[in-house]
């Protein structure tokens, strides 16, 4: 057998990646894997992004693992601090030393005469192509595209004389001191970064065509202080985890059954650290129900007070052109810019962008289902992680790395070599990934569909997938296993 054959091929050395080498290890300690990386550095978007004030729009207490609980003091915590996190989580359970490099998957091909994969893998250090073999695939690379982030084409761009600069690839050594900043979108980067270079910029823009839902959580939980001071060491975690998974997933349920009343509220609770005059409705009301987007959170209404001290504008329009020296708007408005920051969003790509052939055909994503989320139609001996996109990506990736391990058990012990999930017929596709944001929008076709049943059903409800994902038969009629 080659030295380059692996039972288990991780993809990706982010927050997934770890959370599965953990449970990998954990579960079969002879069984040989490894974590391709296509960068030098694990952490995923953690150590990607460097943009002021990155920080996570997901209390941390979910976002942690569950087998290592966050006891960090902040609730919503800094990217420097996440990385460390992810770090020192991957050194503890010795998974840093199955990352391989430097290592970009670009094909998958599975084999049903060999029951493996072969994956080709570009070196970016040595410029070779390397090929590796593996039992079972699994891909922890989300569904953004790390190369690339998106803007619009708009007209005039090319003509804007000033410092364009996308999030995804922030310059380090970028000075905006006493500089008239626009940043254009509404999304959880702008509203991140905004607030972190306010202090510093001369003054910042906030230009949105759409507004976006915002609520204020604090940095540092009181009552999570609490139950840390006055609950049994073995029980902190635990509780804490619960509180946050009960919040979380209550408040999108409630805002989802009852939108008007969550408009309501969203709004009172914005309003209380506004200025007077400043038109909510006009800014911060979408022509959206709450969570038909994802909300986007501030730590200690961050953003809100930088509006009122005007520090930072928001203004509400389309842009008609941009100029030599900034950007004109469609109501006539002229907004003069030293650098613009183009936080408009991010390209989606499944699984990494690579090539999936199986037994010499070559997969389309966009025409596969997937099984309880985290497997596909007719792919042989694969899965994946793509978190909540209504809570922590964390809660989701945990259950799926449980399942994998269920599976691979299952396998073991009934000597089976391959499992294949097989679609029934007359499976009506629904989104995989249930919002109408933009980048969700340009990624259709791009990604695999949930079917309108179980186990093809997406429920979105971490509850429910905690049950079902644990308790539900492995060999239940739907995966064949050979």
């Amino acid at each position: 057998m080659s030295k380059h054959h692996y039972d288990v091929l991780i993809v990706g050395a982010g927050l997934s990646g770890i959370d599965a080498a953990v449970h990998i290890s954990k579960a079969f300690p002879k069984k040989k894997y490894a974590i391709l990386e296509q960068r030098g550095e694990l952490g995923g978007t953690w150590s990607l992004f460097k943009y002021p004030g990155i920080r996570s729009d997901s209390d941390m207490y979910t976002l942690g693992f569950g087998f290592r609980p966050w006891d960090g003091k902040h609730a919503i915590a800094d990217g420097a601090d996440i990385l460390r996190y992810l770090k020192d989580t991957a050194h503890e359970y010795k998974v840093d030393k199955h990352v391989l490099y430097h290592r970009k998957a670009t094909t998958y091909e599975w084999s049903s005469d060999d029951k493996r994969w072969t994956v080709t893998v570009a070196n970016s250090e040595s410029g070779e192509t390397e090929t590796l073999t593996c039992d079972f695939l699994f891909s922890t690379s989300g569904y953004y595209n790390y190369e690339a982030g998106y803007t619009p084409d708009w007209p005039g761009f090319d003509k804007y004389a000033g410092t364009v600069v996308h999030p995804q690839f922030w310059p380090e050594d970028l000075d905006y001191t006493g500089k008239r900043v626009v940043v254009i979108g509404s999304g959880a980067t702008a509203v991140t970064l905004i607030p972190s270079m306010a202090d510093k910029a001369g003054h910042i823009t906030m230009l949105q065509r759409t507004p976006t839902f915002i609520v204020s959580q604090p940095k540092i939980d009181p009552i999570a202080e609490t139950i840390k001071k006055i609950a049994p060491k073995k029980q902190r975690a635990k509780l804490i985890h619960a509180r946050y998974a009960a919040i979380t997933i209550g408040f999108y349920e409630f805002c989802r059954r009852n939108p008007t009343a969550a408009k309501i509220l969203l709004k009172r609770w914005a309003k209380m650290h506004l200025p007077k005059d400043f038109d909510y409705d006009k800014h911060l009301t979408p022509p959206y129900a709450p969570w038909d987007q994802r909300l986007c959170v501030v730590p200690n209404a961050d953003l809100f007070r930088a509006v009122h001290s005007h520090q930072v504008d928001i203004i509400t329009d389309h842009i008609e052109r941009f100029t030599k020296t900034g950007i004109t708007l469609q109501s006539g408005e002229r907004l003069a810019a030293d650098i613009v920051v183009t936080a408009t969003g991010l390209d989606v790509v499944a699984m990494g962008g690579a090539e999936f052939i199986v037994d010499g055909e070559k997969i389309d994503m966009g025409q596969r289902f997937t099984y309880k989320a985290l497997m596909l139609s007719d792919v042989p001996n694969f899965a994946f992680v793509i978190g909540y996109s209504n809570a922590s990506w964390t809660l989701k990736a945990d259950l799926v790395c449980e399942y994998v391990v269920r599976l691979l058990k299952h396998m073991d012990k009934h000597d089976h070599k391959v499992a294949v999930p097989r679609i029934a017929e007359g499976m009506e596709p629904a989104p995989v990934l249930d919002l109408t944001s933009g980048y969700i929008q340009r990624a259709a076709g791009k990604l695999p569909s949930a079917g309108d049943r179980d186990p093809w059903r997406l429920k979105q409800n971490w509850y429910f997938d905690k049950k079902f994902l644990r308790s539900s038969k492995v060999n239940d009629g739907v995966i064949d296993f050979s």
